[in-house]
């Protein structure tokens, strides 16, 4: 199934990569992955990647983005990311350029490239790319390699969920045959200063129930401003403080921005993959997200959330 993505690679001097906005580790992972793969086997591209910064995963070694001109589109291959829909691409630029590829795991919503390989058996895309440059026969280096090791990680919960599979083990052990130090990557990904912990346990005590128990924290747009944190470590940062409490199946949290209200839908039980996309968004069966445009809408989300655990009582 790669080898119309490996042609396309074969057949344009310029590539340029995209992923999805307010980038996860598997997002950032792919798109540095994928850059040093292409470079590794194919020195003589030019290959860029473009996007919003990097947020939390600026630790990780090649974030760095391009700024590059309209014209740079004009023939060039673009290759799409770990993204579930053509809103969630950051830099829709992507429609510019002479051919499109996507590389995606989420559920599928709508076709967004010429050529698509999207496969929802993967835990992730960084597996998914691995699993490319495997059938391809391409080399991998240890830039390449850490990237996408660190993709597997973060969005398979450290080889926790259920997404985890004999494969993922095969795809993180070809990985590791590269030189890096998994130690770096463990340590920024689990090490929180005090002022984190604090924030952490202030969101614990904000946590409020249904009456089914989805767990939900709603943080305003004058409480986030307040906080003085980067939406990304509010909104998907905090999501998981409501993770491993007994009784709860499913949790999602609400952050207001200027564009709308944030929504991070998890479950360690039901399929909440139709709610995001119910409500505009998309993602994986057991977590997904979206963007609502007030409180009011984001309510209805949580009262569809609530009648599906009812439902299934």
């Amino acid at each position: 199934m790669f080898q119309k993505i490996l042609q396309a690679i074969r057949d344009h001097e310029r590539i340029i990569l995209h992923r999805h906005g307010r980038p996860d580790g598997d997002a950032m992972g792919s798109q540095i992955g994928m850059k040093h793969i292409i470079l590794e086997n194919f020195p003589e591209k030019q290959v860029y990647m473009v996007g919003d910064k990097p947020g939390f995963f600026g630790f990780v070694e090649g974030t760095q983005v391009d700024d590059i001109p309209d014209s740079a589109y004009e023939g060039a291959l673009a290759i799409i990311l770990d993204c579930g829909s053509k809103a969630m691409v950051s830099d829709d630029r992507y429609r510019l350029a002479g051919k499109t590829v996507r590389m995606d795991h989420h559920i599928f919503c709508e076709q967004v490239a010429d050529i698509e390989v999207v496969d929802t058996s993967f835990e992730s895309c960084c597996g998914l790319i691995t699993e490319f440059a495997a059938q391809c026969g391409l080399k991998l280096n240890p830039l390449a390699a850490k990237a996408l090791y660190t993709g597997m990680v973060t969005d398979s919960g450290r080889f926790r969920y259920d997404s985890t599979t004999a494969r993922t083990f095969r795809l993180a052990s070809l990985l590791m045959e590269q030189e890096f130090d998994t130690n770096d990557l463990y340590r920024e990904l689990y090490a929180d200063d005090f002022a984190a912990k604090k924030l952490k346990a202030q969101f614990i005590l904000n946590i409020q129930f249904t009456q089914n128990n989805v767990a939900y924290i709603y943080t305003t747009l004058e409480q986030l401003q307040a906080l003085k944190a980067d939406t990304f470590t509010i909104s998907r940062g905090m999501t998981n403080t409501m993770a491993d409490i007994r009784g709860v199946d499913i949790w999602v949290n609400f952050t207001e921005t200027q564009t709308g209200v944030l929504c991070e839908l998890r479950s360690s039980k039901y399929n909440i993959n139709p709610i995001a996309v119910k409500y505009g968004g998309g993602g994986h069966a057991k977590a997904s997200g979206a963007t609502v445009e007030s409180k009011q809408v984001a309510m209805a989300m949580l009262a569809d959330l609530d009648k599906m655990i009812g439902e299934n009582q």
